[in-house]
């Protein structure tokens, strides 16, 4: 059991890095954008400008994002690295579907409006602020969910045991059949779990 709660690193590192650049593109972009007339009203011209909206639509989920990829790099332990990709996996959730929940919701605060003119510079906008990375943030906590839910067979090779168990397996003695004199040796199969 404890063999399967462990993970390598290597497993979660690199849905784990995405991750944290996703966070920090997702957390970060409101504030750099109207460098690259790449914004949101009501302060599309200013830099750094800190808003409510902002904060709860764009930094929050970032920031959360950031520290689950952060998790998935750090942690060995199989549940936490799990625990982070789900969360960021809410988080992708916020940004893609907060912008629309906020604009019904009176209590929550808008986000605002794309501050392009052109179509394709207005979509190009909304997805990269909210749905389309909100969406990759799903889709890359998914494949890292998926990938650490399953045992794989190099999992299984290495010994995890803390015991420190031989790993030799016991054998037994097999009656000599007719016309031998020599007992032959068979491995057995153990199950080496705790009960």
């Amino acid at each position: 059991m404890a063999g399967m709660l462990r993970v390598r690193r290597s497993q979660g590192a690199l849905s784990g890095a995405f991750l944290m650049l996703l966070g920090l593109w997702g957390a970060l972009i409101p504030f750099v954008g109207p460098y690259f007339h790449y914004a949101y009203y009501p302060t599309p011209d200013r830099v750094w400008a800190v808003t409510a909206g902002r904060m709860w639509l764009e930094v929050a989920p970032g920031a959360v994002t950031l520290a689950s990829g952060a998790v998935m790099i750090i942690s060995r332990f199989r549940l936490l690295v799990l625990l982070g990709a789900w969360l960021a996996a809410l988080a992708g959730t916020w940004f893609a579907v907060g912008s629309l929940v906020a604009a019904r919701w009176s209590t929550l605060p808008d986000a605002g409006k794309p501050a392009a003119s052109g179509i394709a510079r207005y979509l190009l906008e909304q997805l990269g602020f909210f749905t389309g990375l909100g969406v990759v943030i799903v889709f890359s906590a998914a494949l890292a969910i998926g990938r650490l839910t399953v045992l794989g067979a190099r999992d299984e090779e290495e010994d995890w045991d803390e015991l420190g168990e031989p790993e030799s397996e016991p054998r037994v003695l097999e009656r000599a059949g007719v016309g031998r004199s020599i007992a032959r040796i068979v491995p057995v199969p153990v199950f080496r779990g705790r009960q």
